[in-house]
C-alpha cells in the first residue's frame, strides 16, 4: 500500500499541471478545471492496481482526464453554460490585465476547436513529446505534426476572430 501510495503520489506531481491545463481547456473555468482534475487523479488512485503497463502512466491518465471532461460536458452543459456566462460577467467587475485577456482569449479560442484538436494542441501547450501525443491521439507522429500546423492555424485564425469580436 505504501509503494501505490508513492507512486500515486508521484504521478499527481508529474501529471497535475498537465491534467489541469487539459481540463481547462474543456471548460474555460479554472473552478471547473480543478474539480475535473481532482475527479480524475481520484480514479486514477481507485483504478491504480489496474494499470496495465500497456501504455505510460501519463498517457493513461490523460485518457481518464479526457473522459472525465467529455462526461463531465456531457452531463452538464446547461449548468456549465450558466456557470461560464456568471463568470463572464463576475470577471467585468475586475480589470484584468492584458496578458490576463490574451490567456483567457486563447483558452476561448482553444475551446471552439474541435474535440481531437483541444487534446492535441493542449498537449503540445504543455510540452509534452510528440510520440507520447501521437499515442494518446491515437495516429502516426508524421501525421500529428501535419495535424498540429493545420491546429495552429485554424487556432490563429479563431484568436484573431475573436479578438475583433
Amino acid at each position: 500500500m505504501n509503494n501505490q501510495r508513492q507512486l500515486f503520489q508521484r504521478l499527481f506531481e508529474e501529471n497535475s499541471k498537465r491534467v489541469y491545463h487539459l481540463c481547462y481547456g474543456y471548460t474555460g473555468d479554472s473552478d471547473s478545471a480543478n474539480d475535473l482534475m481532482q475527479e480524475t487523479f481520484i480514479k486514477v488512485w481507485q483504478n491504480l492496481d489496474k494499470f496495465r503497463n500497456q501504455s505510460q502512466f501519463s498517457t493513461w491518465i490523460y485518457r481518464i482526464a479526457i473522459n472525465t471532461c467529455l462526461s463531465y460536458l456531457r452531463t452538464a452543459k446547461r449548468r456549465a453554460t450558466e456557470e461560464l456566462n456568471d463568470n463572464i460577467i463576475e470577471n467585468y467587475t475586475e480589470e484584468p490585465s492584458e496578458k490576463q485577456e490574451q490567456i483567457a482569449l486563447l483558452y476561448k479560442s482553444i475551446a471552439q476547436l474541435e474535440e481531437n484538436e483541444r487534446i492535441i494542441i493542449t498537449m503540445v501547450l504543455d510540452e509534452v513529446p510528440y510520440p507520447e501525443i501521437a499515442e494518446v491521439a491515437g495516429i502516426s507522429e508524421g501525421n500529428l505534426r501535419v495535424k498540429i500546423h493545420r491546429i495552429k492555424h485554424k487556432l490563429t485564425e479563431i484568436y484573431n476572430s475573436n479578438e475583433r469580436v
